[in-house]
């Protein structure tokens, strides 16, 4: 594969397009041999009921701008955010689906960056890309490259959580600090001459989740959170449960520089992406346990209760002076393509 950069030849169907797949994608997703291309992968049904009794399916785009940004990239975002969404269904990921849309001239050695990012980020997650779609479009057609991915998981026997499963008294928990995908993203874009060492918390959180199950199985809800943050995950937890969630600002953990920043700006962390950041509601008997559990994981040594399920609707936060404030969904986003 020697072309500097992509061209239409690359998605017409003919030898340019095959040694793109060849030569900068299969050798990176599966380097263990040659592969017999077909237009589907086939999964060992009698493999997977060994994990579980179902399947989880889910399925996820990414545009983010820019395609690299501190700690990750749009590849490893790809991965991780799907892997992320079967993890807190209560599943074990297994295979994921890679396309990839990719506008004419984009440089052949981003690609390459790009989809090692994504070979690395699958290994670490323990889960295989399987097969895969190529489309090319015109230049402006597209910005760089945009990334769908499916993703295929076993249920647990036993693990179901759901948000309609939230009773008052339960308690909220996040294993860490929130909102830095978010301004991560913001200070790259390079649009405020700010300069900062956050990162993304881009990470996979299927081992944080299975130490999780392992301590509570009957974990009512979990949730990443992802575009709309915290503040979103909760509303709507409260309204499929039709309960009240309140949060202790003091609890909230959120770093300096994500505070700075959002002081700065006029933004609220709530609502700020994240991609590392596991929003978990347990019953009361269980929270001990569970945050304990978290915080003995490398995913979750910054674990917090960050509140409780109430009787009422809606999500209010009790500040430092004792008052309490409306937490409502967002009207329009703080920041556009973080994910």
């Amino acid at each position: 594969m020697t072309d500097p950069t992509v061209t239409l030849a690359h998605g017409n169907g003919g030898r340019a397009m095959q040694d793109l797949i060849t030569g900068v994608l299969v050798n990176q997703f599966q380097p263990q041999g040659p592969t017999v291309l077909e237009d589907q992968a086939r999964l060992p049904l009698a493999e997977l009921l060994t994990l579980g009794d179902r399947l989880a399916f889910t399925t996820d785009s990414f545009v983010v701008d820019p395609i690299f940004f501190p700690g990750s990239d749009i590849g490893a975002l790809a991965v991780n955010g799907t892997v992320n969404d079967l993890a807190v269904s209560g599943a074990i990921p297994c295979y994921l689906t890679c396309a990839l849309i990719l506008e004419e001239g984009l440089p052949m050695d981003t690609l390459r960056r790009v989809v090692e990012s994504m070979a690395r980020a699958a290994q670490q997650a323990g889960v295989t890309i399987v097969t895969g779609d190529t489309k090319v479009v015109p230049r402006g057609g597209a910005d760089k490259l945009f990334i769908n991915t499916a993703g295929i998981g076993v249920m647990r026997s036993g693990v179901t959580p759901a948000a309609t499963q939230l009773q008052p008294g339960d308690v909220v928990l996040v294993n860490g600090p929130i909102g830095n995908h978010g301004a991560a993203i913001l200070v790259a874009r390079g649009e405020l001459a700010l300069e900062t060492d956050l990162q993304s918390d881009c990470q996979p959180l299927h081992g944080l989740v299975e130490a999780i199950v392992a301590v509570c199985p009957e974990v009512r809800a979990m949730r990443d959170a992802t575009r709309g943050g915290l503040a979103t995950v909760l509303n709507e937890f409260a309204d499929s449960a039709q309960v009240g969630i309140r949060l202790l600002e003091e609890q909230l953990p959120v770093e300096a520089a994500v505070e700075g920043l959002c002081e700065l700006l006029g933004l609220d962390p709530l609502y700020l992406a994240n991609e590392g950041k596991v929003v978990v509601v347990v019953p009361p008997d269980r929270a001990a346990a569970v945050l304990a559990a978290m915080r003995s994981h490398p995913l979750g040594t910054h674990s917090q209760i960050i509140g409780e399920v109430t009787q009422g609707s809606g999500v209010y936060l009790k500040t430092g002076f004792g008052t309490e404030r409306i937490i409502d969904r967002l009207v329009d986003d703080q920041l556009p393509r973080i994910c």
